[in-house]
Order: C-alpha cells, then structure tokens, then sequence
C-alpha cells in the first residue's frame, strides 16, 4: 500500500550536508525535503573556488535552479517529475515558541537553521521532522531544543572495525603446500582454504614448521608465492609492507588503497614503488588535501601560492628527501631524482591544483585520503585515463576535517566498495616501522 502524506517525514538539511553531497537532495527516497533560506546564503559564500566544498556547493545552486524552473520553491515542489522521490522547498526563516537565537545568546546561520526547523515542526505537528547535519555540535543543539536531529548516513561505512585489511593469517597449513609454493611458487587456492578469496588478497600461510607469504591472482584463480621486493634501497621491514610493495608494483592492479596509524611506511613505500616505475608512466603525481589549521583558509598566510600550500607538502618531501638519501650524492639514482623533480615528471602538489589535468598514464599517490569525502574519491578515480595507476594512503582514524569520521570519509568508502575487484588491492599497515619511540607513542598514547 502506498504511504500517505502523513506517514512521510520531512527532512531539513543543513549546509553541511549539501558539502558532503550535492545531490543529497535525492537521498531520501519519497520522504520531503526543505533547504532553508540561511543554507542557500552559506552555499553562495562557498560557491567560489577550486576545493570540493565550493564544487559541490555550485553543482547544489544548480540542481535547485533546474528543479525550480518557474516554480515557487518556497512552496512544495516535486524533486522527481516522475514521482519516485518527495517534494522539496526553501523555507524562510521561522518563528517557533522556542528561539534557538535566544537560547543559545548568539545570531548565527545554525542558530536560524535550527529556528527554520522547529517552525516547520509547529506548522506539521502530526509529521516527523528531522534536521540532517554534519556538524555534531549543531545535532546536540537540536537535540536540546527537542527537536530530532541525524547525521547523513549517505555513504557511510556502518562497522569500520570489521572494515577488509586485505590480508590474513592461516594458520596449520599442510607443510606439503607450503614447500610446493616455495618450489613451484603457485597451487590452487582449493588446497589452501575451501572459500573463494577476495580477489588480491594477501595471507601469510603458517605450518608448525615453516611459513610463506601469498596472495590471491584473480585472474589465474591460483595462491602465488609473495616474494620481498627492496625498491629504491627501501626494505619492507614486515609481513604487511611486504604486501603493500608487491600490490604498488603489480601491473594488474591499477587501484590501492593502503590504511594504517602514522609510521607504517605508506607514504614511503608508495613513493618508492613510483620511482621504481617511472619509466612506465609520463608523470607521477603525489599529492594531498590542505586541511588549514583551525580551518583557516590559506589566503590568511603571506605569500604566493607556491609558498602558501609548501608546508602541507613537507611530509611528501621528506619521504622523497629519505629515499634520496639512501643513495650517495655521486650515484646514478641520487641525481636521477632531482632530475625528475626539476623537469616535473615528480609534481608534489596540493590536490585541488591538479583539477582539469589529464590523469592519463599517469602514476598518482593521494596521501591523507582520509580527509576526502566519497564523491571526491570517485571524482578522482573516474577521471583516470588509459595506464593510470592510483594508490591511496591514509589513516582512517586520523581526521582532519570538521564533517568527515572514520565511516563518512572517501577512504573507508572505498575500501568498502572496491573489495574483490580484480584490479583493486588493499593493506592495512597495522605495524609502526618509525622507531621505537613512535611505536611506544602509539601504544600508549
């Protein structure tokens, strides 16, 4: 039976969540929608420039204007001509019994946000009304103005404890196997486990006597033998770098995504392996998201561009700085690397300056993919060209940024979806390799 009107609840969106997603419009199925006036004022400040916010706030301003079309949006308007979706509307600014602006003893966009939503509870009493925000400190005002308030749960991952590692450990395996992977370096994974694997995953096999590392090829359907590979004088110093270097360097595999705490060599492993291929691709990109300090904009620091957003790039550089200096200054290798650094085949670049390039044959690292929302993961993966190889590093615990958790941000996400694909591979680094100090830090801290 169809739901009524009454049964349907209605959803207020802050500008958070506009953000997130733009077309998060489209996300509550047949339930309606309002956009108050404050947000739309929020957008229009975001609407101008080159990071993710500003991109999904014009996409946003856009979408409302096709919709609106010669419509009143201040009335209900269809958010699908074909009826599939609810309503939407731009609520003015309300008045309730309540004025959070009073309560709370400030004029602010969130405090009219939170006035819009409980005056559209006064105006549909028998309805549910939600405000959906990003922002936990807004959903705990709701909360004490008794009016019902959620986080978007559009793309978020539900139990990242049980997130896929990429790897693990079988134990008592048949000493016969083992032997025959040394030897002959594959056997059907049928002799190893009864279960299909996920495609490039990797297993440290264990018999009382002896041990190997493999993984799963997809495309042979076989256990292969997980040789350690020392790149650039780099040494995986664990079962787990081991894992990571041999997914960066395998030609089959276009995607990784390496997750792990500080210290665990991603950055460092995913650098040396694209210096160990450079003669395979035109360019290596390595870039990352600037998340500013208390969420400043850099247009507050002095400078140009350049000098602005270098020291959000100094933990790429010293990563470049330890594999350099792995070689003596007379090497071949030493000079090899600033030689790729002065002629640009390494870009070391704030991640919204690379927007409009061409990623085709291209080797590209995005450190602290953490700090990236879903849809600019995808944005970035889909505009990889022919030969491009793209590996993302982070700790999904560690975020930088005021709208994002270790469910909601584009690292989580991914790692998620892109489980089994044959061309995707995925390590969690779980062991630090800094020193003893920082592994005790981590440990104890």
């Amino acid at each position: 039976m169809a739901k009524t009107k009454a049964e349907k609840k209605i959803f207020v969106l802050d500008t958070s969540v506009i953000i997130y997603n733009h077309n998060a419009l489209r996300t509550f199925q047949e339930h309606d929608v309002v956009i108050p006036i404050n947000v739309l004022e929020e957008l229009d400040n975001f609407k101008k420039g080159n990071d993710n916010k500003n991109f999904e706030a014009r996409e946003f301003i856009r979408d409302l204007d096709s919709l609106s079309q010669d419509k009143k949006i201040t009335e209900w308007t269809p958010i699908d001509p074909e009826g599939n979706r609810g309503n939407f509307m731009v609520a003015m600014n309300g008045h309730s019994a309540v004025d959070a602006e009073e309560v709370f003893g400030e004029v602010k966009h969130d405090h009219k946000i939170l006035n819009v939503a409980m005056s559209i509870q006064t105006l549909n009493p028998t309805r549910k009304v939600i405000l959906v925000s990003k922002d936990v400190n807004l959903r705990l005002k709701a909360k004490a103005l008794n009016l019902l308030a959620e986080d978007y749960e559009t793309g978020k991952v539900k139990n990242v404890e049980s997130l896929f590692k990429g790897k693990n450990t079988l134990d008592d395996v048949d000493p016969v196997i083992i032997n025959r992977i040394y030897k002959d370096g594959t056997v059907p994974y049928e002799e190893v486990m009864e279960d299909k694997p996920s495609g490039n995953s990797y297993f440290i096999l264990k018999s009382p006597k002896s041990s190997t590392l493999a993984y799963f090829n997809p495309q042979s359907n076989m256990m292969e033998r997980v040789e350690k590979n020392v790149v650039c004088k780099i040494k995986p110093r664990n079962a787990e770098q081991v894992f990571a270097m041999h997914a960066i360097l395998n030609p089959e595999v276009r995607l990784v995504t390496l997750q792990g705490v500080a210290g665990t060599g991603k950055t460092l492993l995913a650098i040396a392996g694209a210096l160990e291929q450079q003669k395979d691709f035109n360019q290596i990109y390595v870039a990352r998201p600037i998340v500013p300090l208390s969420n400043k904009d850099i247009g507050f620091l002095p400078g140009d561009a350049i000098s602005k957003v270098n020291p959000y790039m100094e933990p790429i550089w010293d990563n470049l700085k330890l594999i350099q200096s792995q070689f003596r200054e007379t090497e071949r290798a030493f000079k090899k690397i600033t030689e790729l650094v002065d002629t640009e085949k390494i870009v070391v670049t704030p991640l919204a300056f690379i927007r409009g390039r061409s990623l085709s044959n291209i080797f590209f690292i995005v450190d602290e993919a953490q700090n990236l929302t879903p849809h600019e993961i995808k944005t970035i993966i889909t505009r990889a060209g022919e030969g491009t190889k793209i590996i993302f590093t982070g700790d999904i615990y560690q975020i930088d940024t005021p709208y994002l958790d270790s469910q909601s941000n584009g690292l989580s996400y991914l790692i998620h979806k892109f489980r089994g694909q044959p061309l995707y591979a995925h390590v969690t680094l779980e062991k630090g390799e800094r020193s003893e100090l920082a592994n005790l830090a981590n440990d104890l801290l």
